[in-house]
This record gives structure tokens, C-alpha cells and sequence, in this order.
């Protein structure tokens, strides 16, 4: 019979997590880093092309832009996003919303500015998940006119035919083939660097552009006209986002290894080589990245880059789905339906609503610019607006939670924000050649939420008003009790303290009251999520009166069947299919003085419209739910 020793255990052990390691450090090289790995297809060629319609030509362009692509992807990338911003996570999430929450737990004074900045932020994340698809699909494919000039016609068809095979594909799930995601960047990656090495083995001289001297020296030479170029060398940049919002999936140390070890120098390689080719044949600014491989192997290229164009576009609307999905447990945006595409990975989501109107406005977007280098100039607007912001969340967390001087917290983050906004004011040049378009939206998308949440206040506010207190009731149906009818009745309220509209409207109406009565009330907590163990809070009110209070973390669907099951253990024994659930059904009406502009009465009106039932939404049995309908003026 063989024995283990502990030394073996231990030694397995370590095995098995060096194995979870490096699956995970590949996971992430696909969905991590599949939206700033795809930035070599556009963003070298539109700095410089950028420089040369200013007339500044020659090796001090090619080596200031190299030198300020450099330098971008280590301060902002590199120092800001890796070496920092992944280790404020908010028990183990990151993202827009998981930083805002993180920051208003320990600067509540200052609870309504950063939740203002969370919500722009978010709105330009949205802007990113449009642009992102459109600008990366149609950048791959656009390599096809140089294997044939007559194949230019096509670009565009073939980017609507793969763009609508990518969110059509969408509601069923990405579990089965997010597996394949690491390995193929990977390859893509090995080809980065691989196409940029063998220009650089014929002009190493190149590799001077690795010194912030050349950058420094190109902005102060040549002032207004550097700002254009500003504004196209942050496409090198775009995607970052992607290493905070994707923090959960793979934790921090496998997204700062694969950032250190593997993208960071293939992208490097690669940008340097596009620079020493442009130098050697100043005609290949016409598509450098492409025009690094041997004319054999462009077809494969084209494939590759479509793949990995795929992947940026499945990690931002897949993005796209979980921002939704916190927005609305935190009260942001109305219930939308949300699927879960995997049985086994909570994450795997889908959301209808979300899907189709991204879909539309990639088409959209494709259709109205019709070229990556179009696109370009709305994208950077989208990013580095994005990124300000949540530099400024940051901000708060250094201070507040890890308890930095104010001088030292400043002393970090405002220069990071400096150098941004200075990006940002490049890109903002753009704004007539479309720069318009992710401001539009992201305004559009910010009075939304603002709207949804001043509406569900004033609605909150109204039902307030008509409101009694449980305590209050207890006292009145002791003194005078109803006809009590067997079963269990379940009433959800916003307010565990406050009697709930429906079972007010029963007594009210059917003059009955059930043996038992749960009053239910669902809770966002400010975590992503809650422990079972600390999830459901149970308290007897009365005789036949009991209080459930139910917490779910921020990225977290809230589930009925769930919650039940939690209250068994906690001996609240109740069987979902002998159970009646009452819930009120609001009308809302206009009111005669309204707090809210006409345009927002109307848009908050429409909202509620279209929100999911809650029925669906807290996966409730349909055949044991029982709606009384309330009129609201709002």
C-alpha cells in the first residue's frame, strides 16, 4: 500500500495551483487583453498618417510617435492599471461600478460625486462597447485590399455579415468557446511579435525610440500639431479598462503576469517594427501592420486578426452585459431580462435588451464611417473620458481606504489624470470628425440613468405617503382581527418597516389574512456579492407576521426559490408551491406638477414600461403570484 508523505501533499498542492495559475494567465491573454492586443491593426498607422497631414514626415515622427506609444502603455497601462488600480478590487471585483461602490463606503461626504462619476464613467464604457466591435472588425478586415484592390467592395459587407454572426451568437452563452479565447491570442500575439521582429533585426537603431526623450522632444517641437497626434497615439491604449472591469474572472497576479511577461513586449516588438518599416519604405503607412508579413501569408493574417478582433468584441459586450446587470441591482437602470447562458460559471450572462441595441448602434456606426479610420477619432473620445474618471474614483480609494496623506494620493493620481486629460483634449479636437458620436451617446445613456433614478425617487417619495408601518398595523388587526384563511402569504416591499401596498389593498379589499404572512424585502448589498450564511435575515413581527430580509451582492441575479431555501435553515420552513405571492403593480400618471421636465416624466414613464415584471425577474412561480394594481402620480 502506498503512502503520501506531507511533503508530497504539499508539493501537489503547489502543482495544482501552478496549474490554476497559468490557466488562468492564459484566460486572461484572450479576454484581458483581446481589445489593446487588436490596437497594432490602426493605431501606429493613424499617429503618424495623423503627423503627415500637419506636414511632419521623417525619422523625428516615426520615433516621437513610437516614443509616446512607449511611454503611454507603461504610465497609463503599466503603472496606473497594473501595478495600482488591480489591487483596489472590491472583494475580489473590479470595474466601474465595483470601484464606485468601493469608494462611496469610505467617503460617504462625497457619496453623491462619486456616484455622478460612476454613472459618466459607465456612460462612456457603453460608448467603448459600440466603437469597439465596429473599429476592430472592420480594421482585420480591411487587410483584404491588399491581397486584391477589387476585394475593397467587399470590406464592408463582410464586416456587417461577421458582426451580426457575433451578436447573434450571443444568447448562447461564450462558455463553450471562451476556452479557445487564450490560445488563439496567444497565437496572435506570438505573431505580433514575430511580424515586428524581422524589421527590427534590419534597423535596430530604431529601438532609440524606447527613450522619452524623442516623445518629450516631438510635443514641445511641434505644440498645436502634436495634438492631433496625441489624440491617435491613445488608440495604443484603448482596451486597458479591460484589466480592472475583467478582475474578477482571473485575479489580479495572472492579469499582471501575462500584461509584464507577454503582451506588453509583443506589442512593443510590434509597434517598433511597423516604426523601422515605415522608415525603410515610407509608402507602407498605407497599412505598416499588415505589410510586416510576406504577401503569403496575408490571407492567414487576415483570419487571424478577424478571430482576434472577435475576441476584443465578445470581452466588451460580454462587459456590456455584466455593467448592465450591477447597474440595475444597484437601482441605476430599470429590471431588464437577464439569462444565464452556463450552469456551472455565474458569470455567463445574457441580456436581450442590451444585446440588440448595442447591435444596432455597431451597424449603425459601421455604416455611418465605413472605415477604421474614421472610427478612430470617435474612439479615443470614449476611452480617455472613461479613464479620467475613473482615475478620479481612484483617487478617493487611495486616500480614504488605504489611508494615504492627501499630498501622496494627489501625488500619484494627479499626474496620471494630467497626462489623460491631455489625451483627452487631443481627442476632443476629433469631435467634428467623430468625436460627436460617444458623447451623444454616453449623454444619452447618463440622462437615462438620471432620469430612472430621480423618477424612482419622487415614485418612492409618493408611495411613502400612502404608506403605514407594520408596527401601526399589528396594533389595528390585534384590536380588531380578520378572518384568517389557511396558506402562506408572501408580500414584497421595498421597505421591510413600512406595510406593503398589496396586503393593505387584501385586507382592504378581500377583508382576509393568511395564517402566515412573510414580508419580503430584496437588498443590494455595496459587495458583488453575499455569503449564503449572511444572505437572509429572519425576524417574528407578530402572530403570523414574519420579516425576511434578503441581501445580493451587486453582481448578483436576486432569486425567490433561492431565498426560500436559505429560510429553511433558519427554520422558516415554507414550501414554494403552497405559497401566494402578492405584489403591487404600479400605473403610473402624469402629475399635474411634476418634479421632473415633460421630456423626463415621459422617458421615466417609458422605462417602467419596458422594465421585466417581477415575476420573472425573482424567478417567481407565474401560478402563484397575485398583482393588485396601484395608480402613482409621478
Amino acid at each position: 500500500m502506498a503512502h503520501t508523505s506531507a511533503a508530497d501533499s504539499g508539493a501537489a498542492a503547489d502543482h495544482s495551483l501552478s496549474k490554476n495559475f497559468w490557466g488562468l494567465t492564459l484566460g486572461s491573454v484572450g479576454v484581458v487583453y483581446g481589445d489593446i492586443g487588436t490596437s497594432p491593426l490602426y493605431a501606429f498607422k493613424e499617429a503618424v498618417t495623423a503627423a503627415q497631414k500637419t506636414g511632419l514626415t521623417g525619422r523625428p515622427v516615426v520615433l516621437g510617435v513610437l516614443s509616446l506609444i512607449t511611454w503611454a502603455l507603461i504610465l497609463i497601462v503599466t503603472v496606473k492599471y497594473v501595478l495600482f488600480l488591480l489591487r483596489a478590487d472590491n472583494k475580489g471585483e473590479g470595474g466601474t461600478f465595483a470601484l464606485m461602490a468601493l469608494a462611496q463606503t469610505v467617503a460617504k461626504s462625497s457619496s453623491k460625486l462619486i456616484l455622478g462619476l460612476g454613472i459618466a464613467g459607465a456612460s462612456f464604457f457603453y460608448g467603448d462597447a459600440v466603437i469597439t466591435p465596429a473599429i476592430s472588425v472592420l480594421s482585420a478586415i480591411e487587410g483584404m485590399k491588399l491581397i486584391s484592390p477589387d476585394l475593397a467592395k467587399f470590406v464592408l459587407p463582410l464586416t456587417v455579415m461577421v458582426l451580426v454572426g457575433l451578436f447573434a451568437a450571443q444568447s448562447n452563452g461564450t462558455a463553450k468557446v471562451a476556452r479557445y479565447f487564450g490560445p488563439i491570442c496567444v497565437v496572435w500575439f506570438l505573431a505580433l511579435a514575430l511580424g515586428g521582429l524581422n524589421q527590427i533585426a534590419q534597423n535596430p537603431s530604431i529601438l532609440s525610440g524606447l527613450s522619452p526623450h524623442f516623445g518629450i522632444r516631438f510635443v514641445i517641437d511641434n505644440n498645436l500639431y502634436a495634438v492631433k497626434v496625441l489624440g491617435a497615439v491613445f488608440l495604443a491604449v484603448t482596451g486597458a479598462e479591460a484589466l480592472y472591469a475583467d478582475l474578477g474572472h482571473f485575479g489580479r497576479k495572472p492579469i499582471q503576469y501575462a500584461w509584464l511577461i507577454f503582451v506588453l513586449p509583443a506589442l512593443l516588438i510590434n509597434y517598433f517594427g511597423q516604426g523601422a518599416l515605415v522608415l525603410a519604405k515610407p509608402e507602407a503607412i498605407e497599412n505598416p501592420f499588415y505589410l510586416l508579413y510576406p504577401r503569403e501569408m496575408l490571407i492567414p493574417m487576415v483570419l487571424l486578426a478577424t478571430a482576434a478582433t472577435v475576441i476584443a468584441s465578445q470581452a466588451c459586450i460580454t462587459g456590456a452585459f455584466s455593467l448592465t446587470r450591477q447597474a440595475i441591482q444597484l437601482g441605476l437602470v430599470p429590471r431588464l431580462s437577464i439569462r444565464h447562458t452556463s450552469e456551472s460559471m455565474a458569470g455567463q450572462i445574457y441580456l436581450p435588451g442590451v444585446n440588440w441595441m448595442l447591435f444596432a448602434a455597431v451597424i449603425f456606426v459601421v455604416i455611418i464611417f465605413q472605415t477604421s479610420d474614421s472610427l478612430a477619432s470617435a474612439y479615443g473620445v470614449a476611452v480617455t473620458a472613461n479613464m479620467i474618471l475613473a482615475s478620479a474614483i481612484m483617487f478617493f480609494v487611495i486616500w480614504k481606504l488605504w489611508n494615504w496623506p492627501l499630498w501622496r494620493a494627489a501625488g500619484l493620481m494627479l499626474p496620471l489624470i494630467l497626462i489623460e486629460q491631455a489625451f483627452f483634449a487631443a481627442n476632443m479636437t476629433k469631435v467634428l470628425e467623430g468625436g460627436w458620436m460617444p458623447l451623444l451617446l454616453a449623454s444619452s445613456i447618463a440622462l437615462t440613468i438620471a432620469t430612472w433614478i430621480k423618477g424612482t425617487k419622487i415614485l418612492a417619495k409618493e408611495t411613502r405617503h400612502a404608506q403605514v408601518t407594520m408596527d401601526w398595523l399589528v396594533r389595528k388587526l390585534e384590536a380588531k382581527p380578520p378572518h384568517r384563511v389557511p396558506g402562506t402569504a408572501v408580500f414584497l416591499t421595498g421597505d421591510p418597516m413600512a406595510a406593503p401596498t398589496a396586503l393593505m389593498h387584501n385586507l382592504k379589499h378581500n377583508k382576509v389574512l393568511h395564517e402566515r404572512n412573510i414580508i419580503l424585502t430584496i437588498k443590494t448589498a455595496d459587495t458583488p456579492r453575499v455569503l449564503n450564511s449572511e444572505r437572509v435575515k429572519v425576524d417574528e413581527i407578530a402572530d403570523g407576521f414574519t420579516r425576511v430580509v434578503a441581501k445580493f451582492g451587486f453582481m448578483e441575479t436576486p432569486s425567490i426559490p433561492r431565498v426560500f431555501t436559505l429560510c429553511r435553515k433558519k427554520d422558516l420552513n415554507m414550501d414554494i408551491g403552497g405559497t401566494s405571492f402578492f405584489l403591487s403593480r404600479r400605473s403610473l400618471r402624469a402629475a399635474k406638477r411634476s418634479e421632473m421636465f415633460l421630456f423626463q416624466e415621459r422617458l421615466f414613464m417609458g422605462l417602467a414600461r419596458q422594465a421585466e415584471d417581477a415575476t420573472t425577474y425573482f424567478q417567481i412561480p407565474i401560478d402563484r403570484v397575485v398583482e393588485v394594481g396601484t395608480q402613482v402620480a409621478v
